[in-house]
């Protein structure tokens, strides 16, 4: 039976009803569950952009944290994959601290760049529609995960670059990158291989960020104890 009703919300969410139909039909809804406090459209956008701000919040904190990355295997940035030969030659003439340094430095890049996160999500979260908050969550368990990659990428990835990129100039770790790939690609029928560390650096934080926000996302939805507040028990107990 609730999974029926359920089906008829979804429905009205996807033909897109007025705000009057789809709190008529969630009225019905709750009747019919005799559910004591109903479930207003209201309490269902506003719980789930609270969700999505504690997600952001736990896992930029927990990203932006000094070896958020570096110590986290899950999301640490290892040595560019397309030059992983670079790094094996290095190492052979005795070279692995320096490739360790060049690692370090790349995961520090991306701690500091997590903490720029935030508001740009936080923003995101503030266009999303009934429609969308509706999608979220009668949607998988990483379904606000998805919603916040398809409308935050594009600032995220402008967000990021520069403040990798000035990490990384720091320690001089974007000359020797370069220099050292320059140098390789010298040598006469190699595969070339992309110089562009900048570019690899914000594709790998951005991953990264995202992996951590759907676990806290995850946590919302399977776990009570998640759930720290009123307006939160409500919304996500109602989908279990």
């Amino acid at each position: 039976m609730k999974r029926f009703l359920s089906g008829i919300l979804t429905a009205c969410v996807l033909t897109a009803c007025t705000t009057a139909q789809l709190n008529q039909a969630m009225t019905e809804v709750n009747k019919a569950l005799n559910t004591e406090t109903p479930l207003t459209t209201a309490e269902v956008g506003e719980g789930l952009k609270e969700a999505l701000i504690n997600g952001i919040s736990n896992g930029s904190d927990l990203a932006s944290a000094v070896d958020g990355y570096f110590k986290n295997p899950r999301i640490k940035i290892p040595f560019p994959p397309d030059v992983k030969k670079v790094e094996d030659k290095l190492r052979q003439i005795g070279l692995g601290s320096e490739v360790d340094k060049f690692v370090m430095t790349l995961n520090r890049g991306a701690e500091d760049a997590a903490k720029e996160a935030k508001p740009i999500f936080i923003n995101a979260i503030k266009q999303m529609t009934i429609q969308d908050a509706w999608g979220i969550l009668r949607g998988s368990e990483n379904a606000a995960t998805e919603y916040l990659k398809r409308t935050t990428t594009a600032q995220l990835r402008e967000k990021f670059q520069p403040v990798i990129a000035n990490s990384l100039n720091k320690v001089n770790a974007t000359k020797y990158y370069s220099d050292i790939v320059t140098q390789y690609n010298r040598i006469p029928l190699v595969e070339k291989v992309n110089p562009d560390l900048n570019d690899y650096a914000t594709t790998k934080a951005m991953d990264g960020l995202f992996l951590l926000i759907a676990d806290e996302e995850k946590k919302i939805r399977q776990d009570p104890v998640a759930r720290t507040t009123e307006l939160l028990k409500k919304v996500f107990g109602s989908q279990q």
